[in-house]
């Protein structure tokens, strides 16, 4: 029997790629495990500029947050994170199961996803405490970016969710237009 388990990305591959993943390297000739990109996933990259997925090297600024994250290839390789099918890691293994392609690494590619950034991943849930403790969107860069890698982009209604399942309140000072004094409702318990 299959287990079904909880996999909702907010980011397609696609939209991963267009807004700046794996420094624009994640397929270049100097990454990954020197075979050619399966045949199987060119089409989702059709009008999408090479240099966000098959650039010669690891540039940050080509990254939507501008810092680098991520592990090298030589890292992923020793922790045995690959299948024969998807030599290129999780995000390949991501685009082909967005393109409906199941496998038998399923249920495993899954598992992580949701461990790193499902409803209690561990660095979803790190992130919205620390944009909580900021007060701040742009807080953590290299998580934010690290999420992005995952198909997951930080929202207000997960940030909400995390303020909820916390029993943190929700942060927002409003500032009066006048003397830059907290306005009343600051003051008023929510």
């Amino acid at each position: 029997m299959v287990q079904m388990i909880e996999f909702y990305p907010n980011t397609t591959p696609r939209e991963m790629f267009e807004e700046g993943i794996m420094g624009g390297s994640y397929f270049g000739p100097n990454a990954g495990p020197k075979k050619k990109m399966d045949p199987a996933i060119k089409d989702m990259f059709i009008g999408i500029d090479k240099d966000l997925y098959m650039a010669p090297a690891y540039r940050p600024k080509r990254n939507k947050f501008k810092v680098r994250s991520g592990m090298p290839y030589s890292y992923w390789k020793e922790m045995n994170w690959f299948s024969q099918r998807d030599p290129y890691g999780w995000i390949e293994w991501y685009i082909k199961y967005d393109m409906g392609l199941r496998c038998d690494d399923d249920y495993r590619q899954i598992r992580r996803w949701q461990d790193f950034c499902g409803k209690n991943g561990r660095w979803r849930k790190l992130i919205y405490r620390r944009i909580y403790e900021a007060n701040d969107w742009q807080a953590s860069p290299r998580i934010q970016q690290s999420l992005l890698h995952w198909g997951y982009r930080v929202n207000q209604e997960d940030y909400d969710l995390w303020c909820a399942m916390t029993n943190h309140k929700y942060k927002e000072i409003e500032w009066c237009h006048y003397g830059g004094l907290p306005s009343p409702s600051a003051y008023m318990n929510h």
